[in-house]
Parts: structure tokens; C-alpha cells; sequence
């Protein structure tokens, strides 16, 4: 089901699932989320497998890669913060990330919807 926020059609991952860590995870996603207008995906971080935030496997740039390819937004829905003091790298990429329009990284629904109508 997508929910329309802000003029924007927002499809929400649910919070119980297969992990997500590669670009064919992304497919998978964008694949469920295909005809229904959806313009931006939001997936809960639980979901992805902590190889994902790994940034010496390179999944993340693959799987954000292949999400913005296929014309979506992302959105990494929830808490960070253990990763973003694990790796200066990671929290390089949330900083560049959240200055863009393709991905963000957001705590909560709250955060998103100022997001989203900031960018409105």
C-alpha cells in the first residue's frame, strides 16, 4: 500500500523480513513496489544485514546505486548511530547522503515528514 505524504508516494518495507544486503535485494524491493506509485521506498534499518554497513563490502554504494537507477528514493528508516561511531567512512556517507535528494537516513516518521515537506 503507498501512503501519500508531502505530494509524495511513500511505500513502507515491513519491518519483518529476508535481510537486505545486495543489489539484488534492491531489485527485489523495487520489484514489489513496481506500478503501485511509488516514488520513495522506506526500509527499517533492522532489515539490512550488518554486512551492509560494512563499507569494506561495498554493498551499500551497489544497493543505493541500483534503487536511485531504477528512478525510487530510499529511505534508511531508524537508528545509526551504533554504525556512524563504528566507521568514519559510514558516517561520511549519511552526512553526503542526507545533503541529497536520493537517499536519506532518518531517525523517525517525524524526521521524514519534515523532510519531505522541506523538500517540497
Amino acid at each position: 500500500m503507498i501512503e501519500q505524504r508531502h505530494g509524495v508516494g511513500i511505500w513502507y518495507a515491513p519491518a519483518e523480513g529476508p535481510e537486505l544486503a545486495t543489489e539484488q535485494d534492491a531489485v527485489d524491493l523495487i520489484g514489489a513496489t513496481y506500478g503501485l506509485g511509488a516514488d520513495v521506498l522506506v526500509v527499517p534499518v533492522e532489515r539490512f544485514a550488518a554486512r551492509f554497513f560494512d563499507m569494506h563490502a561495498k554493498l551499500i554504494g551497489h544497493f543505493f546505486s541500483k534503487v536511485v537507477q531504477y528512478g525510487y528514493r530510499l529511505v534508511v528508516l531508524g537508528d545509526v548511530r551504533h554504525h556512524v561511531e563504528a566507521s568514519t567512512v559510514f558516517r561520511d556517507v549519511v552526512r553526503e547522503s542526507n545533503r541529497g535528494q536520493d537517499v536519506w537516513f532518518v531517525t523517525d516518521s517525524a524526521e521524514l515528514d519534515a523532510r519531505l515537506a522541506a523538500a517540497g
